[in-house]
């Protein structure tokens, strides 16, 4: 559990034109992101469509994914369902594999659990895997609140964690501030993970790891070594590349940027859009200051 630190982007899913996943462009960008330093890497999240993922693909991409990194960084397996019996099922799925621990979003599908609901949901999950598994705050009218976090890992051994999602970075404060010293709370508030990780987040799962991971380990170095000025400037340079990729195309915004950077982002499972025009010229202009003319391909 303590190895869940760090640097830990979500991996995009690369698909062909057709929607069939480019498994040989997934290693190549998962050779990408080790070579960039990660501390850990997250599959089939938000940022790898992972919702667009049947089961069979689903448990695929993990295979590949634990057969490419070996015991190089943890692994951490992404599921976004709206049951406990399928997030059960996927989670079996993968059991056997070897997964550091499971990213398990709230029921959310048209309607919130009540708190009771919610935590017996989290527990059968739990108890049903023997994984451990990191709460995935991220649903808006499914959300949270730090108390019921705090209550779900205090209650149910097998969860770990809690990956924050919220922009508001008081919430991720309130979390850190009421939860034990053993559990994992993981930033993904891209637009200010320079005070996420100053006020003690014990790292990060967040797109613009993925869009920018040299940085991002850049950024979580300084922290860690208190040079805050060169923190400071790290944060601004990738609140610009944030700024950029902000959309509701945010898995194909984050491709684009990886493209950009020689890593094979291919196409996103339709019907998302790929990037526009617009939102590429300006993801390369905030590129720029972060990885310099000549690293950028295209």
């Amino acid at each position: 559990m303590h190895k869940i630190r760090g640097i830990i982007p979500p991996a995009t899913t690369p698909f062909t034109a057709d929607g069939a996943i480019d498994f040989s462009a997934h290693r190549a960008q998962l050779r990408w992101l080790l070579d960039a330093g990660v501390h850990g890497l997250a599959v089939g999240g938000s940022t790898g469509e992972g919702h667009t993922l049947e089961i069979e693909e689903f448990r695929r991409l993990i295979a590949e994914t634990l057969e490419e990194v070996g015991d190089k960084v943890p692994v951490i397996a992404g599921i976004i369902v709206d049951s406990t019996r399928d997030a059960i099922r996927r989670a079996k799925a993968v059991a056997d594999l070897g997964v550091a621990a499971l990213q398990v979003t709230p029921v959310h599908y048209l309607f919130r659990p009540h708190d009771e609901a919610m935590l017996a949901h989290f527990r059968a999950l739990a108890e049903a895997t023997q994984i451990p598994v990191i709460i995935y705050n991220v649903v808006p009218w499914s959300y949270l609140s730090p108390a019921l976090l705090c209550r779900v890992m205090r209650e149910v051994p097998g969860v770990i964690g809690v990956k924050q999602s919220a922009g508001d970075l008081k919430l991720l404060a309130d979390l850190l501030l009421s939860a034990r010293q053993e559990d994992r709370i993981l930033s993904a508030v891209d637009a200010l993970l320079y005070p996420s990780f100053a006020l003690g987040a014990h790292g990060a799962i967040a797109a613009i790891l993925t869009a920018a991971p040299q940085s991002s380990v850049a950024l979580w170095e300084a922290v860690e070594a208190g040079d805050h000025a060169r923190a400071r400037d790290l944060h601004s340079r990738l609140l610009h590349l944030w700024n950029a990729i902000a959309a509701d195309n945010l898995p194909a915004c984050t491709k684009f940027a990886q493209t950009l950077q020689g890593c094979p982002g291919r196409f996103p499972r339709a019907p998302m859009p790929a990037a526009s025009p617009e939102q590429q010229a300006a993801i390369r202009a905030a590129l720029l200051p972060l990885e310099g003319e000549k690293r950028l391909s295209a």
